[in-house]
């Protein structure tokens, strides 16, 4: 075996920087409709989303050029920064409301999300807990009591927020970084169980997640309330036809999509660019996801692969949500488009999060 500690993954840079690159011009097209509607500047909204490009494309190359294993060195005290800052959402003068929900914290005419702060740093310490576990993680006490308690934390910090979009995406990461640490199917059965029971009674316990369950169900039930958002989803991809309107030619994000910038991004780049741009898109963030978990594959220790595949999961299963949601498949959910909806905050944390990849790709075993 060979060790390799001089090149990143060309196919994954490649492809990491194609999602960046058609990101950035998706969103300036589709925040066209949005600047229409509140008389925002065009240039403002560009160059705050230019900012938010530099700053994380900083923490990716930083991060691409760090030491990974000092991530699991200061894993703990990583999450516990994380989850205090996201205490912070609740203080007065802080936090910040919008929607009816409290995500956010402010400073100096500037806001954060400290939920997608929160999510990789979930990532790193459970990829740092159950690379040490080792064998052990067979067992409750090192295995499924600590994800549970791991889950429980995090839903409790996200779901009073509320951000249960947010919480379900780390869900599915730490399941799989369990998974992938060698946890047994049986584990895993009882905690899917267990979060089946618990989404129910969450459904049952918030009105506004009983209609999008309900209006998944039947989206023609109150197509000018419930049902709008995704009623004017399918008519723009629709519309689309198999080459798109042309760059900049939706119509739907001007007066119809509620979101055009944020998570119906997805329908305004199907109305512009078709199906062969949708599809396009789609296999952007596949290959962004085999290429990724053939990184972990090939990682060089326990705690680089499971950290991959936690950063994998967060991207993938974004997406995977906010686009099925958008195509009518699953619930409609909050979820932006990684790398392409609007966002500082999440776009910073995720190009910092391809940057802990391109890192790790650097020293995969290679066979001879």
């Amino acid at each position: 075996m060979q060790r390799n500690e001089r090149t990143i993954d060309p196919w994954l840079l490649g492809v990491f920087v194609a999602l960046v690159l058609s990101g950035f011009f998706i969103f300036l097209s589709a925040s066209v409709g949005l600047i229409a509607r509140e008389g925002a500047s065009f240039g403002a909204v560009a160059f705050s989303r230019l900012i938010a490009v530099l700053i994380g494309g900083a923490a990716a190359y930083g991060l691409s050029r760090i030491d990974y294993r000092l991530l699991r060195r200061f894993a703990l005290p990583f999450l516990c920064a994380a989850v205090l800052l996201s205490l912070c959402v609740f203080l007065p003068g802080i936090g910040i409301a919008h929607g009816g929900a409290k995500r956010w914290v402010g400073a100096f005419g500037w806001s954060f999300q400290p939920s997608e702060l929160l999510k990789i740093a979930f990532v790193v310490y459970a990829a740092a807990f159950f690379a040490a576990a080792k064998e052990k993680i067979s067992s409750f006490s090192f295995g499924l009591l600590p994800l549970l308690v791991l889950l429980t934390l995090s839903g409790v910090l996200l779901l009073l927020q509320p951000d249960t979009d947010t919480f379900a995406v780390l869900f599915f990461a730490l399941i799989a970084i369990f998974f992938v640490a060698g946890g047994r199917f049986k584990q895993l059965g009882i905690l899917c169980l267990t979060g089946l029971v618990a989404l129910s009674v969450l459904v049952a316990m918030r009105p506004y997640l009983k209609d999008r369950f309900l209006t998944f169900l039947d989206p023609s039930s109150d197509p000018r309330g419930s049902g709008w958002q995704i009623e004017q989803s399918l008519i723009a991809i629709g519309s689309g036809g198999f080459f798109g309107r042309g760059f900049g030619q939706s119509v739907q994000k001007f007066s119809y999509l509620p979101e055009p910038i944020g998570d119906s991004i997805f329908a305004v780049a199907s109305e512009e660019f078709g199906f062969v741009g949708a599809t396009l898109l789609v296999v952007l963030f596949l290959a962004f996801c085999l290429r990724g978990l053939r990184v972990a594959a090939r990682a060089p220790d326990a705690f680089a692969r499971l950290l991959v595949v936690g950063i994998v999961i967060l991207v993938g299963a974004s997406a995977c949500i906010n686009i099925a949601s958008m195509l009518g498949l699953i619930p409609l959910s909050g979820l932006t488009l990684p790398l392409v909806s609007h966002g500082g905050s999440a776009l910073v944390i995720t190009l910092a999060g391809a940057g802990i990849v391109l890192n790790i790709s650097r020293f995969e075993r290679r066979t001879v």
